[in-house]
């Protein structure tokens, strides 16, 4: 198994680099939620069409970016910020970094120009995963897990670097790996 750390929410996930899976190719994913029953979490890198105004047209200032959170659910918004003491209500998932919270206040937040990119990340639907199958896919090597890393890589739009910024900050036991083409028949 090419991974040792063990999934937990708060961690991220980073695909292998020959996954297919459109859903999840080069995909780096915060975990939200980790336990027996399942998990959730959000794809960082893979940013929509759509800007949050298009969601929600009544919000006047509407230019911040929604990203495909994953396969599960497309048909809602879910998001994570690091603004606790503008946002209440929120769950901590890591050092200073929540998932959810008060949504009127945050509709409020951005009518009023109190927030921006670096502090908050909008995702229409989720990445989920039943009871035991992302344990067999870290077993599989499908995942890596990274337990450490920069919070500002959550609300960085460098949504075609960000998977192999991550790789390489995993130190030279997985750096290489960020050299290998997408699809290895081309090589």
């Amino acid at each position: 198994m090419l991974n040792s750390i063990s999934a937990a929410a708060g961690r991220l996930l980073i695909s292998e680099p020959f996954m297919m899976d459109p859903n999840f190719k080069r995909s780096v994913i915060l975990l939200t939620e980790y336990s027996e029953d399942g998990a959730v979490g959000f794809v960082l890198n893979h940013q929509s069409d759509m800007l949050l105004g298009d969601i929600l047209p009544e919000l006047s200032y509407s230019d911040l970016p929604v990203y495909e959170g994953g396969p599960v659910a497309k048909n809602t918004l879910h998001f994570v910020h690091r603004c606790p003491h503008k946002i209440p209500g929120g769950i901590e998932i890591w050092d200073n970094i929540f998932w959810g919270g008060d949504f009127e206040e945050v509709k409020q937040l951005i009518n009023t120009y109190q927030l921006n990119e670096s502090e908050i990340k909008f995702f229409a639907g989720y990445s989920g995963w039943t009871q035991g199958q992302l344990d067999a896919e870290l077993i599989e090597d499908t995942w890596i897990v990274a337990n450490r890393f920069n919070a500002d890589l959550i609300f960085a739009n460098s949504e075609h670097n960000l998977w192999r910024e991550v790789v390489i900050s995993l130190g030279s036991r997985y750096a290489h790996i960020a050299n290998f083409p997408e699809n290895p028949s081309l090589n």
